[in-house]
């Protein structure tokens, strides 16, 4: 059941060791949002503005986990970042990511 599952999911994400080779965990909810809880280390741009931050984004040359309150604008961060070519994973809520690579 599990390998249906895979198949049909893709494979599970190793977010621990994606950050433990350096990837960048950038929170897209609002500086607000962010303010009130985050993971340690990682940057804040919005969502609203991953847009025109994709190039300084690109320049850092390292693969970027996306993650928000519930994993629903971290999905949109990271469609636009593969769209330019940015190597992005879907960390989902930034919580629940915490979790995964503590």
């Amino acid at each position: 059941m599990f390998s249906f599952l895979r198949k049909f999911f893709g494979p599970s994400t190793d977010f621990k060791a994606l950050t433990e080779a350096g990837a960048i965990i950038i929170d897209v909810r609002s500086p607000q949002e962010f303010d009130r809880g985050h993971i340690k280390g990682s940057k804040n741009i919005p969502v609203n503005i991953i847009q025109r931050e994709i190039n300084a984004i690109k320049k850092l040359n390292k693969p970027i986990i996306t993650v928000c309150q519930s994993g629903a604008r971290s999905g949109m961060a990271k469609s636009a970042l593969k769209t330019a070519g940015v190597e992005v994973y879907n960390g989902g809520s930034w919580f629940g990511l915490r979790n995964k690579i503590s």
